[in-house]
């Protein structure tokens, strides 16, 4: 059965990037190991100053952020030294493990005439991953499986799904997919993992003779197989897996233990994990940090 509809919420990464928010939810903090879920744009009115877009260096530890975009472009710097410049249809997998910063920058205004359009997704990290080693990967379209037929095209991110499986390595038990459906598309959900859910990019679905627009996301309970009817040409992300137990978040750190989450704020505070050697100049301050500038918000809210 359906378990909970999530309706998605504003929030500001930058100064000018504001995002519709999923994950976590109050009710619903988890779905198999997805721990967050941003959507930001699509922008097509660019800011006067492009830079306003920018989210500045910061810290993540115990989860891999998953970077896939629609449309624009984005520049990745990270304190391993990787700076990487993701495209549409590109998988950008970053481990933090113990402990990185990166920062996400938009460089090419001519890039984003197009229209600017992301989703960045965490994945939390099985206890015993929880501490291993910074990493980041990029994956091309090319090595992403695609299945189509009448009215129906979805590649798939990471995991297994459908019979497909993909290359991009994992810590645990997942799939993510992109989706699009023509109209009156008939589609369902993947049966053989235990947490299964969707998000609506754009477009509306029927299920059950109730339709649902963009910006929410279906949680399902295991072993349900939903009747999903596109009323127009839609575009689904579809996640789940297997549960890793619970996890604590502050900010943009992650970990099944409260006491690392005050470790990491420490580290970050004292410079302990360092700022990406080809964008150090300017960085995010923990948020309870009383030497943060002027306007920052003391709310710790969590950062792509």
């Amino acid at each position: 059965m359906l378990e909970i509809v999530i309706d998605s919420r504003t929030a500001a990464i930058s100064p000018e990037m504001k995002v519709q928010r999923i994950l976590p939810f109050r009710l619903r903090r988890m779905i198999g190991p997805f721990i967050f879920m941003d959507h930001a744009g699509p922008i097509v009115d660019m800011p006067a100053q492009p830079s306003s877009l920018d989210v500045l260096p910061h810290p993540h530890i115990g989860l891999s952020t998953v970077s896939y975009l629609f449309g624009g472009e984005v520049t990745h710097r990270d304190s391993l030294g990787v700076q990487q410049i993701i495209r549409p249809g590109e998988v950008n997998w970053m481990t933090a493990g113990s402990g990185i910063s990166h920062s996400e920058r938009f460089e090419n205004p001519s890039s984003l005439n197009g229209g600017l359009e992301m989703i960045q997704t965490w994945v939390a990290l099985p206890e015993k991953d929880e501490e291993s080693a910074p990493s980041f990967v990029n994956y091309t379209p090319e090595q992403l499986p695609v299945f189509q037929e009448k009215g129906i095209w979805m590649r798939l991110i990471a995991g297994d799904a459908y019979g497909l499986q993909s290359n991009v390595k994992t810590n645990s038990p997942l799939f993510y997919l992109h989706v699009v459906l023509q109209k009156g598309a008939l589609f369902g959900l993947p049966k053989e993992h235990a947490e299964r859910g969707f998000y609506i990019v754009s477009g509306s679905v029927e299920l059950a003779g109730v339709t649902y627009a963009a910006g929410k996301m279906l949680v399902f309970t295991k072993g349900v197989d939903p009747r999903i009817v596109a009323k127009e040409a839609t575009t689904l992300m579809l996640l789940g897996g297997e549960p890793l137990g619970e996890r604590f978040i502050w900010w943009n750190f992650v970990s099944s233990r409260k006491e690392r989450i005050e470790q990491a704020k420490e580290d970050w505070k004292q410079g302990r994990i360092i700022l990406p050697p080809n964008d150090n100049h300017e960085f995010i301050p923990l948020p309870d940090d009383q030497s943060r500038p002027a306007g920052t918000a003391p709310r710790p809210e969590p950062l792509s």
